[in-house]
């Protein structure tokens, strides 16, 4: 089954617009922020609960459980369909019986937004989510009333999207594919004018076959920049070097390398703050601080700086919207403090953000123990292919829990993860790591050797079985007991 071709447009005349696979975080932010645009929403999935089913609730949106030809009745104007959906869901297929125009998740965001905005795309393996939202509040400090769209949520906001009167689009650009219809790179779709290229490295094997095919695509988005557009990109990376030789646009290098036009010097960490200093074109630009753990993140907002400052908007200015960034869920977020021990939840789960996160951690809270615990359950993830990258990894944790994953169907067994092997080959290196089956038997574990003061950091790109208020929830038992 496909869809015609023919119909992939807005029309011009638009109401109704349905939207299929309605409660991912992206979906439903877009069906949030169509709604409050006036359009008339409705929408599907297979899982409809909390908190994307009391959200949309909230917002008067009108869902669907389970998918087929039913929802398309009343008719709507234009169906948006999500990466979630394939070409065998019953309501694609239905879909593909009618003449209703149809869009895929980025064009739409692309056409309803972003078109009559400056485009400010923030892209790369590593650092996306945090870099854009540090971008969405330093903008929004500084008074110029942003649009955006993250894929986390944004303390400030305590949302992943927002509606703004201002001139500027900010855009967490994945280089996921985009739907079942099109494989090409969602950023393919978000007509950058300023972007930032944090990283490029091997991910998403599901999606890409290997570096080199990422690199294509990379390659792909940097030639969409505008003559008098701007990138700004890490070039400490040698695959971003590449990726942007060709760029038609001016490409500002960010990093730690003497020779690029932002620098990164004198990363000090104290009471929770990071502070550095930004180097422009080989002379001290400003003292910048952020409430973030970790050199990733010091050059993370060096980035943020560089597009502020191509915007017009002063160090001084700058700066204080960097000092006051309040942070991401799942991002280094403190989930609760219990009993003296303090749990954390963080996003990484590729081996450099696990690598770096690990070890920013260690650095902000050195003088206690600290305790990772590690779900691999992305697609790369649970394949054998970052078995032995994940190894370094762990260096900086006194003690690493790894959860041994479950099974991609699709894969052979001799190139899958095993998490028994890598607690072995950590342990070699002279680091204590322990494998488990499965949650509970972290969670027993844990019980058994926590004290006060250990800082327990849990990473994983997924729910992980409510580990962490599960956690805390056993922490307080014993407290009480």
């Amino acid at each position: 089954m496909d869809l015609a071709k023919e119909l992939n447009f807005a029309p011009k005349d638009i109401q109704h617009i349905h939207i299929m696979g309605v409660c991912g975080t992206g979906m439903a932010a877009l069906a949030g922020m169509l709604k409050r645009s006036g359009y008339e929403i409705s929408g599907s999935d297979k899982a409809v609960y909390p908190p994307m089913s009391l959200f949309l609730e909230e917002m008067q949106i009108a869902v669907h459980d389970g998918y087929g030809a039913q929802n398309l009745e009343p008719r709507p104007d234009l169906v948006i369909v999500g990466n979630v959906i394939t070409r065998k869901n019953p309501e694609a297929i239905a879909l593909s019986k009618t003449s209703i125009p149809y869009l895929s998740f980025p064009q739409a965001l692309a056409h309803f937004f972003i078109k009559e905005r400056t485009s400010l795309v923030v892209t790369g393996t590593h650092g996306k989510t945090t870099t854009s939202s540090l971008l969405a509040s330093c903008l929004n400090r500084a008074e110029l009333d942003p649009t955006f769209m993250i894929g986390g949520i944004v303390r400030e906001f305590e949302a992943n999207f927002r509606l703004g009167k201002g001139a500027h689009f900010v855009s967490e650009g994945d280089e996921y594919d985009t739907a079942f219809f099109d494989k090409e790179s969602k950023f393919l779709h978000y007509r950058p004018d300023i972007a930032i290229i944090t990283s490029v490295e091997f991910d998403h094997a599901d999606i890409f076959a290997d570096l080199d095919a990422i690199k294509r695509s990379f390659k792909k988005f940097v030639s969409l920049l505008p003559e008098d557009g701007l990138i700004i990109a890490h070039l400490d990376d040698p695959n971003v070097v590449e990726v942007v030789k060709d760029a038609p646009c001016e490409v500002q290098g960010y990093g730690q390398s003497s020779k690029l036009e932002w620098v990164l010097k004198n990363v000090q960490a104290s009471g929770g703050m990071t502070s550095f200093t930004a180097m422009h074109e080989g002379k001290k630009w400003a003292e910048l601080t952020v409430r973030l753990p970790g050199r990733h993140n010091c050059l993370n907002a060096l980035a943020v700086a560089a597009v502020m400052h191509r915007i017009g908007v002063t160090p001084d200015v700058i700066g204080k919207g960097l000092s006051l960034f309040g942070g991401i869920k799942r991002r280094q977020e403190v989930r609760g403090i219990v009993n003296g021990v303090t749990v954390i939840d963080d996003f990484a789960h590729h081996p450099t953000a696990v690598k770096e996160t690990v070890q920013a951690l260690k650095n902000a809270y050195a003088e206690q123990r600290l305790i990772t615990v590690f779900e691999p359950r992305t697609n790369s993830s649970r394949r054998a292919i970052f078995q032995q990258d994940y190894i370094p990894c762990f260096d900086a944790s006194d003690l690493t829990f790894i959860r041994e994953p479950l099974p991609l169907d699709t894969v052979p067994a001799e190139d899958l993860f095993s998490a028994s092997r890598l607690a072995g080959d950590i342990n070699k290196r002279g680091r204590h790591a322990v494998s488990c089956p499965d949650t509970d038997t972290i969670l027993a574990k844990l019980q058994q050797i926590l004290k006060p003061q250990d800082v327990v950091a849990i990473l994983s790109n997924g729910a992980f079985d409510d580990i962490h208020n599960r956690l805390l929830k056993q922490l307080k038992g014993s407290l009480e007991n």
